[in-house]
């Protein structure tokens, strides 16, 4: 039951992003902005449940009400890593990104990681290069939830951009992170490798790109 409430709260905070993404209201800005949105977060909520039902029961198991959810995000859930525990990751794409781009198979994306202390701060520089058209076409990071595929205690950020094939893009991109801080060698991973269930392990490098 709760591995199902998991999955139904990730569904749903992925939802409850993009529409306000579509709406150019990023969440991660209403919050920090401490802007109230309690309605409009009803609005979307109520949408889901018609949409979802089954998964709406499943989060209504785990939650006394949306009122619930709604206070644990104005308190950092799924806005900053460190404060979210209730899904493994954290997505911001580009204003006119399609959201299903990053599953493309010409897509690719560099792959930085961090120990949890900085892993905040990162972040919030990449999501908002992000948001601003500054980066790549979307990017993600891992949370504080326990991730039992976690190879050891550093979080991971990935930038994605639009075509591996595009070197002087995917540089550009690697440019623009060593400006905000990454100027330790990093890998890009295209998506291919992660379609085929390619990792990285001893002797073998599964990433097209270093630098």
């Amino acid at each position: 039951m709760e591995a199902l409430a998991d999955i139904a709260y990730g569904i749903f905070e992925h939802f409850l992003t993009s529409q306000f993404h579509a709406r150019r209201m990023p969440l991660y800005r209403l919050v920090e902005e401490g802007t109230t949105f309690q309605e409009e977060f009803g609005e979307v909520y109520t949408r889901f449940e018609e949409l979802y039902p089954d998964l709406a029961l499943r989060l209504r198991e785990r939650y006394q009400s949306p009122d619930q959810m709604y206070d644990l995000i104005i308190a950092g859930e799924g806005v900053t890593p460190s404060k979210t525990t209730q899904s493994y990751w954290i997505i911001q794409d580009a204003p006119e990104t399609d959201p299903h781009a990053t599953e493309d198979e010409k897509a690719g994306k560099w792959l930085i990681f961090l120990h949890p202390d900085l892993v905040d701060e990162m972040w919030k520089k990449i999501r908002d290069l992000t948001w601003q058209n500054e980066l790549g076409i979307s990017a993600k990071v891992s949370t504080a939830k326990n991730n039992p595929d976690s190879r050891d205690e550093r979080r991971v950020i990935y930038v994605y951009t639009a075509d591996w094939e595009n070197e002087p893009e995917v540089m550009a991109v690697r440019e623009r992170l060593r400006s905000i801080g990454i100027e330790d060698r990093i890998g890009y991973k295209r998506n291919i490798e992660t379609f085929k269930g390619e990792y990285a392990a001893k002797g073998k490098r599964v990433t097209f790109y270093s630098a």
